[in-house]
């Protein structure tokens, strides 16, 4: 093989996938079809939200630094607040209906907070491809795949003039994949209602629009500046509630942004000069399964759907590092691929249910009429009170994620806590290097792990909040806690080590 593994696409999703293989020591060919980024991923046209659990991949990763040096907009770890008062936190919206930050129900005792904001995909992906190519990725730009061929063995993988070949084949190529169709993914869903376009434009008479906040009526509605956009030429954004046009790939002309804002604002304004510019629509589809024998989907490649809420690059990266330790382990030989079967079991809900959360805000916001007005209002009047706040944002910001796991313990299966520990360091602090992590606090399991202390960091420091309880916990490379005991339990170690890591070293056939 040439590779092990070979990813289409040096997106987000693509770049974080190829660190994670990397970390895993899995070898990887990243391939991209564009020399350069576009400009319209910098600056406030690129801007992505970063939610919770793309929060602690990075932080887990010791990425958030450099991920919040680049940030548009950030908020870091919360301080403790006075007494009564709420602490600020980073909030957004709901089908155009804004949530205010002192709503929020204060957090709970010990409920984490690593950090929120705002990030242009551009600069996130410059941060990803760094550490991709220290750790040895290779990413060839201006490299388009043409097509494949997989077998039960590999994958060849053709990009004029050659064709390497690869043990396995993941698609992070977007929502027009070209791997999902090579290999014949079903990609079923619905149609888009609306088509988008954002672009930064000279404006002959800027005055005959409003800036601020969404503007607009019956055709669609528009917005003029935002916080991002500095002292430069304004950023347009407008939606129209029509499909898109036949070619989705045309540029974005001055001509059509004009037209565009005309319809929606009823004015006559004039748009002399597109800077850049880009066009969206609220396409919602999800492939039926995210594997076909040596050929995996990852990110929009796997699932597209109306960019509200802001979920898509963060149901990305979380695709990546779900995917990422799981494929090493397996292109490495040390797990067996059916282990491959819970990448899809665990990341195709959550891509379910972005969609029908993003589908329910394209539909309330486009709904029109007296009996629209009424339930914008009644969903207005809930995202006003604490609870209904609190919900949304937490679902939206990825909170509530976590994996229906085996076992009894409120933990399992949802993301590890950044514990501080009695030797100085955290727990996060051990996930540097991607592998999984034993955390034995007087149990007896740090023996039974080292049969697989190829796969594991074993680590017997103490939580400083927990010094004298016994404990437990197996925590996957991806931060997610795997199984856990407070008594002794040498058999439901070895059992869950070789469910997530592969057989002990002594029971491989490679020994």
């Amino acid at each position: 093989m040439d590779y092990d593994v070979v990813v289409a696409g040096a997106g987000p999703v693509g770049l974080m996938l190829a660190g994670e293989l990397r970390l895993g020591g899995a070898r990887v060919l990243v391939l991209e079809r564009e020399t350069d980024p576009p400009p319209s991923r910098f600056g406030s046209m690129g801007a992505r939200g970063v939610n919770a659990p793309s929060v602690h991949a990075l932080h887990l990763r010791g990425l958030l630094p450099a991920v919040e040096k680049t940030a548009l907009r950030w908020l870091g770890a919360l301080p403790e607040a006075p007494p009564g008062e709420p602490r600020e936190v980073f909030v957004g919206q709901f089908a155009g209906i804004g949530i205010r930050a002192d709503r929020l129900k204060p957090p709970a005792p010990g409920e984490e907070f690593l950090g929120a904001g705002v990030v242009s995909q551009g600069d996130l992906e410059a941060v990803l491809a760094e550490r991709a190519t220290a750790l040895g990725a290779e990413i060839r730009r201006g490299t388009a795949l043409t097509g494949l061929d997989a077998g039960a063995d590999g994958v060849d993988v053709h990009i004029e003039p050659e064709t390497v070949r690869a043990a396995w084949l993941v698609g992070a190529d977007g929502g027009r994949s070209t791997v999902r169709g090579l290999a014949g993914f079903d990609f079923p869903g619905v149609d888009p209602v609306f088509t988008g376009r954002q672009a930064v434009v000279d404006l002959a008479d800027a005055h005959k629009l409003t800036a601020g906040g969404w503007q607009g009526g019956e055709n669609g509605a528009y917005t003029l500046g935002g916080w991002a956009d500095g002292d430069g030429p304004p950023r347009v954004h407008t939606v129209e509630y029509v499909s898109p046009p036949a070619d989705r790939d045309a540029p974005v002309t001055a001509e059509e942004m004009q037209a565009s804002l005309r319809r929606v604002s009823g004015t006559d304004v004039t748009v002399t000069h597109v800077h850049v510019a880009t066009r969206y629509a609220d396409t919602t589809r999800q492939a039926t399964r995210y594997r076909r024998g040596r050929v995996l989907l990852c990110g929009d490649a796997a699932h597209v759907h109306s960019p509200a809420g802001g979920q898509g690059m963060n149901l990305g990266l979380g695709d990546a590092v779900n995917l990422g330790w799981k494929l090493a382990l397996v292109a490495r030989g040390a797990a067996p691929d059916a282990l491959l079967d819970s990448y899809e079991a665990e990341r195709h809900p959550i891509g379910a249910w972005v969609q029908k959360w993003s589908m329910a805000q394209t539909a309330l916001s486009m709904a029109r009429g007296p009996r629209a007005d009424a339930l914008r209002e009644v969903v207005a009047d809930l995202l006003d009170t604490p609870d209904g706040a609190t919900h949304v944002v937490s679902m939206i910001g990825g909170q509530w994620q976590h994996y229906d796991l085996p076992g009894d313990h409120p933990l399992i299966g949802r993301r590890v806590p950044d514990l501080p520990l009695t030797d100085g360091t955290t727990l996060a602090g051990h996930f540097r290097t991607g592998r999984a992590v034993l955390l034995d606090t007087g149990t007896g399991a740090a023996a039974v792990a080292g049969a697989w202390s190829d796969r594991v960091t074993t680590v017997t420091a103490r939580p400083v909040a927990y010094p004298d309880q016994p404990m437990a916990a197996l925590i996957r490379p991806d931060g997610h806690v795997a199984w856990l005991t407070l008594a002794e339990d040498h058999d439901g170690l070895r059992a869950a080590l070789t469910t997530w890591l592969g057989p002990a070293r002594a029971d491989r056939m490679d020994g």
